[in-house]
């Protein structure tokens, strides 16, 4: 008794089987398994890189739920004062006569500090950029920042910085929140800059 012909699953050439199950060329046999065993294997490393993936974000999303709230603070100053050392990348130290092109390091300079106004900790009016040297070792140099951001930003928003006095504890949910919206805004300067 004799089969009906049929499609090779390797070679798709027309053939004959001589067994009831046979689905390729007894030529093709052995490549076929050799395709068939490596798509196997494919699938397999596939499924462990998603399981890697899948195990990843939980990890990630359980140590954000135990994250406490200073790193969230750290990490949205970070952005903030990233923010602020690009928006002023053109302009040199706020408090000293130190130009763009000096090659120290430069930090995000606060009017008033994160401890006396936490109200304006993050606001891009209370932030500019200042060279490691005033805002480390004269702590600011606060004689010659005062005059010189008033001549930048305008009296009337500075003298709004110093009406905020209100102490502001910001909640892990908002610092999420700003954390990814400032982030946004961030890329989006990179991305401008480049």
């Amino acid at each position: 008794m004799g089969f009906h012909r049929t499609r090779c699953a390797h070679c798709r050439a027309r053939f004959t089987p001589e067994r009831p199950s046979q689905i390729v060329h007894a030529e093709c046999a052995e490549p076929y398994a050799i395709a068939k065993r490596e798509k196997e294997e494919r699938a397999q490393a596939k499924a462990a890189r998603m399981a890697a993936k899948v195990e990843k974000a939980e990890t990630r999303r359980r140590k954000e739920a135990v994250k406490p709230r200073a790193k969230w603070l750290a990490e949205c100053q970070a952005i903030v004062n990233k923010i602020v050392r690009l928006r002023d990348k053109h302009l040199g130290c706020c408090s000293c006569d130190r130009g763009p092109e000096w090659d120290g390091q430069w930090h995000a300079s606060h009017l008033r500090s994160v401890g006396a106004a936490s109200a304006v900790r993050f606001h891009l009016w209370n932030i500019h950029k200042g060279c490691s040297i005033c805002n480390n070792h004269l702590s600011g140099n606060l004689a010659e920042y005062l005059p010189r951001i008033r001549a930048r930003i305008g009296d009337d928003k500075v003298d709004w910085l110093y009406t905020q006095n209100q102490v502001v504890t910001h909640d892990i949910e908002y610092l999420k929140k700003f954390k990814r919206v400032m982030g946004k805004r961030l890329r989006r300067m990179e991305k401008r800059r480049n």
